[in-house]
């Protein structure tokens, strides 16, 4: 998998963003970060919509590598 690296946090935040994408970027966030946490902050059963928040702590020691 892919590292993700600091100046990628932006790519998350691209809307529209298509679910395969926003999947493969946050991945890659998880996967480089020391820790991460989830929380749901809402959710509406009639509508589907829902607001979840990571947060976590990227592994900068392996970021910088793939800044050079």
């Amino acid at each position: 998998m892919a590292r993700f690296r600091i100046h990628d946090i932006r790519s998350i935040e691209k809307s529209p963003t298509a679910p395969g994408t926003l999947k493969n970027k946050l991945g890659e966030l998880l996967f480089s970060s020391i820790n991460a946490t989830a929380r749901v902050e809402g959710f509406n059963l009639e509508t589907g919509e829902y607001l979840i928040v990571l947060q976590g702590t990227l592994d900068k020691e392996e970021s910088k590598f793939d800044e050079a």
